[in-house]
């Protein structure tokens, strides 16, 4: 093994550009994972992620059931009335089953841990929403250069959800 090889992660950068229920606690549950290692995390929301921190939407994200291949369902059946919300109870269920919070609750904690939370300019510019749109907690609204800017150094992981 190399020296570049060995060297700690010091900062994940993730991504969400999605806000579906499976996107949303992905995204949150690496973060959190990162700050409980004492690895630095920060989240950049983009296009439909965006949704996850906007306070009239966030408590209202659902499991994709159209056109996702791990529902094993054909995607008819994905998209007949009810499924989406039946997926998205029992998904809820489940998490609630092992002390997961919910999405507002969870947003809180990564802000308590010290995450970064950012709303893409680019995203919000194009789906008209404003910065009083989002949770206070947020730390602010960044172009894709600035969130570049900061993903700066060694140790540094991208990931886009």
């Amino acid at each position: 093994m190399s020296n570049a090889e060995n060297k700690p992660v010091k900062k994940m950068m993730l991504i969400l550009s999605k806000a579906t229920l499976e996107n949303v606690y992905a995204c949150f549950i690496l973060a959190n994972g990162a700050r409980m290692e004492g690895i630095e995390s920060e989240i950049f929301f983009t296009f439909f992620g965006l949704e996850a921190i906007q306070k009239e939407k966030l408590k209202h994200l659902h499991v994709a059931t159209v056109g996702n291949p791990a529902m094993h369902m054909p995607t008819m059946l994905g998209g007949l009335p009810g499924m989406e919300a039946l997926a998205t109870k029992m998904m809820k269920s489940e998490m609630e089953k092992l002390d997961i919070p919910p999405v507002d609750e969870f947003l809180e904690m990564l802000t308590a841990s010290g995450s970064k939370l950012w709303g893409c300019k680019l995203a919000m510019d194009m789906f008209k929403v404003k910065e009083s749109d989002l949770i206070d907690d947020i730390d602010g609204v960044l172009t894709v250069g600035d969130f570049y800017e900061r993903a700066q150094g060694d140790g540094t992981h991208l990931l886009f959800i």
